[in-house]
């Protein structure tokens, strides 16, 4: 784990045996910064939905792969970047999910991308070189 100022970094292999150190760094940086609870619940979730869809999708489930995360603040936010060199992730094809039909369906999996965008201020996908990131923001 590297710290430059106020920028935190961590890089671990695309594995749920991740998960819960991933959330933990997330976690403890947000509550540095005098988040909630309520605020750090959603952070941890909206950042667990990401790197499992990293997981998922961007490495279809190859764990050896590296996922860099980068959590930093300023006065007015939290941003944690989370970046892979998997498939990248198309927002422009992404369509919302019918909530009460997969509810009465009784569907599972397919909400990671709502609830991220639903628990953050901001989401931005970006391609940064070989790198896929998902940037998400939370407002203090």
């Amino acid at each position: 784990m590297a710290t430059t100022d106020n920028i935190h970094t961590l890089s671990v292999d695309a594995s749920t045996e991740h998960l819960s150190e991933v959330r933990d760094f997330v976690a403890t940086h947000a509550r540095t910064v005098g988040l909630s609870d309520k605020d750090i619940s959603e952070i941890r979730l909206a950042v667990d939905e990401a790197y499992t869809n990293i997981i998922k999708h961007a490495y279809k489930n190859t764990p050896s792969r590296p996922v860099r995360i980068e959590l930093g603040f300023t006065n007015s936010q939290l941003w944690i970047s989370i970046m892979d060199e998997g498939e990248g992730f198309k927002p422009e094809d992404y369509k919302a999910p019918n909530i009460s039909k997969r509810i009465k369906n009784k569907q599972r999996g397919g909400m990671g991308v709502f609830l991220i965008q639903k628990l953050m201020d901001q989401v931005q996908y970006n391609q940064k070189g070989p790198y896929n990131e998902i940037r998400m923001v939370k407002n203090l």
